[in-house]
């Protein structure tokens, strides 16, 4: 069953040499996603915010990523995936409702320094729908960012351990 994910892609470029930020967004859209928003305010790396179909989210985000990384400068890799650690305001953003109100419900405990994982927070809030569906947010415009989680942790994990080649995104060999 095809599912549409939303997420982020955060490319390293290659230090010592400035970069147009034109010229980047030319290269996510060279490799077919001309509906990407890009961010650059942060000198070194740019981001990708995508929505795309698919089985699952691991292996839509990582067939994104790798489309990609072609068209990026050389020496460019694989940095990190969102959502993985969120805050309440990013989820109180999704949710369109405010942050105050999430604080006020039962959360799960916060991984480190107010950022939780975004797969704990959504089976929390799903349950919270379930057992009192008068509960005040949609939860439904918010699926597809949810939805990409799970893919985007075990991403993030895999570049961390080395099991993924953040250059290329092939398999590691020992």
């Amino acid at each position: 069953m095809m599912e549409l994910f939303e997420f982020d892609l955060v490319f390293s470029l290659p230090e010592g040499s400035t970069h147009d930020a034109f010229a980047l967004a030319d290269c996510i859209y060279a490799a077919g996603f001309d509906d990407a928003v890009i961010g650059t305010g942060q000198p070194g790396l740019l981001a990708a915010s995508l929505e795309c179909a698919g089985e699952d989210a691991e292996t839509v985000i990582r067939q994104v990523a790798r489309a990609i990384l072609p068209h990026l400068p050389a020496g460019s890799w694989l940095r990190e995936v969102r959502p993985d650690l969120v805050s309440l305001a990013d989820v109180a953003g999704r949710l369109q409702i405010k942050r105050q109100s999430l604080q006020k419900r039962p959360m799960p405990q916060p991984v480190t320094h107010g950022l939780y994982r975004v797969t704990e927070i959504f089976g929390v809030l799903t349950q919270q729908l379930n057992e009192k569906p008068s509960v005040r947010f949609d939860i439904d415009n918010a699926k597809p960012w949810f939805a990409a989680g799970k893919g985007a942790q075990r991403l993030n994990a895999r570049l961390a351990l080395g099991d993924l080649d953040a250059a290329s995104l092939d398999i590691a060999t020992a």
